[in-house]
């Protein structure tokens, strides 16, 4: 029964953890081109699909499509996307080059890494009330003691406690990645 709300929580983790590859920390790091679409005959296809990315140099990713006639949409999806970043072709590849982060844009990133770790806590702990309140159901149907219960909601806020420490964790290593760069 635990099963289920461990799943979820761990879901929720998960989520933040792919939140936090895809902000940059003023290296070039190719989970942030994840969520870019690219038209490919018609059907909206990941970056990574279309062609190779590689990390030549700390700050540059270097996007080489398998099919040139691609390359206009590629930078299109880039210049569309949140990245951030005006995409440089030189015919056969497409390079992106990450400017030095400067302070104030450092701080900015680790709000929001704030900000992504709180949503993250705030879904472990409806998860928590819903686990809670999913036991309370059955200890009114009769399905368990209140003993039984006690030890449930005891079981569910240990595993709240852990994730909420993890997602702590989290923050604090994506943080000191951003300012230390």
């Amino acid at each position: 029964m635990l099963k289920e709300f461990e799943d979820k929580m761990q879901k929720s983790f998960d989520n933040l953890l792919n939140d936090f590859a895809s902000i940059r920390a003023g290296r070039a790091n190719p989970h942030i081109l994840d969520k870019i679409k690219v038209e490919y005959y018609g059907v909206p296809t990941p970056l990574q699909q279309v062609g190779n990315v590689s990390v030549p140099e700390a700050r540059t990713l270097m996007i080489t499509p398998w099919d040139s006639s691609v390359m206009k949409e590629i930078e299109k999806a880039i210049l569309n996307s949140d990245v951030g970043i005006t995409p440089n072709n030189d015919g056969k590849s497409i390079i992106l080059k990450f400017p030095e982060l400067t302070e104030e844009r450092r701080k900015e990133l680790v709000k929001d890494i704030k900000k992504k770790g709180e949503a993250a806590k705030v879904a472990v702990r409806n998860i928590r009330r819903d686990a809670n309140d999913a036991m309370k159901k059955k200890e009114k149907a009769g399905e368990m003691s209140e003993d039984e219960l006690k030890n449930k909601e005891d079981d569910i806020q240990k595993l709240t406690d852990k994730f909420v420490a993890e997602i702590d964790k989290a923050i604090d290593t994506k943080s000191k990645e951003v300012m230390t760069v």
